[in-house]
């Protein structure tokens, strides 16, 4: 008689017990700009910085983790993620003004940090208007649009390290670049200390508008990931990508947006594979024609689709 065999106990059943939420098997696609992609094995929202503190200190070293934002410049592989996804969100959205200064949960949106700054006269925040994300998501690469950057304007910021310590540091100590940043991968940032200044309500909320009207008069508002690859010294990455021949390129549900071509665009049906298979077609292009190498903005994360 064959023995029963018992069933493999699900990765949420070893983890530890927080006050924020823990779900298995979470759907990450729907919470992606590109609206494709597959699960996370274990999906958690902490509560607040305590929590995640708490969390990370009792969850076994061996155990990934992967933390998501708001989903504006990441493709999630089909396969989806494994081990534990943290999305910072009800906790870390909060914004307050301290004179000058602007302090931003990392779950906020860059754009409602520029318009608190807008509402309080501060200015030198309005660029962030321009980028599609959360505070915490502009710290791995130094985001930046539109003639300011996350590096010109922080002043410091709190991150808890993958041992759940909470640590706070300067700007200076995070070594920001051009798209880049020396913080430790594994440190979650969760909230932002921000310089501003002064300044007259009227122009910063007219820079704010002419920010939002150029996006919207040269960038697609589809289902993309924002800019595709970093522009290499001195160039542009659209123009490489145009010079190739690749605007409107497509693979499967998966384009190269016909009215800025460092996007890609999913027409419905795309796969996390058509896109970055498109990707990788246009960098081939480039290389090919240009001799110059793309490198990607957009973060893939996760496994590809079991064969």
């Amino acid at each position: 008689m064959m023995a029963l065999q018992t069933a493999r106990p699900h990765l949420i059943d070893r983890l530890p017990k927080p006050r924020g939420r823990l779900a298995a098997d979470a759907p990450l696609g729907a919470q992606t700009w590109f609206r494709t992609g597959g699960p996370a094995e274990v999906l958690f929202r902490p509560a607040d910085t305590e929590d995640l503190a708490s969390f990370l200190k009792a969850l076994p070293a061996d155990l990934p983790v992967t933390v998501l934002g708001v989903g504006s410049n990441l493709l999630v592989r089909d396969g989806g993620i494994k081990g534990v996804v943290i999305r910072l969100m009800r906790g870390f959205t909060g914004i307050t003004v301290e004179g000058s200064e602007v302090v931003a949960g990392a779950g906020a949106l860059d754009l409602n940090v520029a318009l608190t700054a807008r509402d309080h006269a501060l200015a030198g925040l309005e660029f962030l208007s321009g980028i599609p994300g959360t505070i915490g998501g502009a710290f791995p690469t130094n985001a930046g649009a539109y003639g300011g950057e996350l590096s010109d304007v922080l002043i410091s910021a709190e991150a808890v390290d993958r041992a759940g310590t909470v640590r706070t540091v300067t700007a200076a100590e995070l070594g920001l670049g051009y798209r880049k940043s020396n913080a430790p991968a594994d440190w979650i940032f969760t909230s932002a200390r921000l310089r501003a200044a002064p300044g007259d309500q009227i122009s910063i909320a007219r820079r704010i508008a002419e920010i939002d009207s150029a996006r919207t008069e040269s960038q697609p508002r589809s289902r993309t990931g924002g800019s595709t690859f970093a522009n290499p010294p001195g160039l542009k990455a659209w123009e490489l990508i145009e010079r190739a021949g690749c605007r409107g390129l497509r693979i499967g549900e998966a384009q190269v947006s016909e009215k800025h071509c460092n996007f890609l665009i999913n027409l419905g049906a795309a796969t996390a594979a058509d896109i970055e298979s498109l990707g990788e077609e246009v960098r081939r292009r480039v290389l090919e024609q240009s001799g110059v190498l793309l490198h990607w903005e957009i973060r893939r994360i996760g496994e590809a689709a079991a064969a």
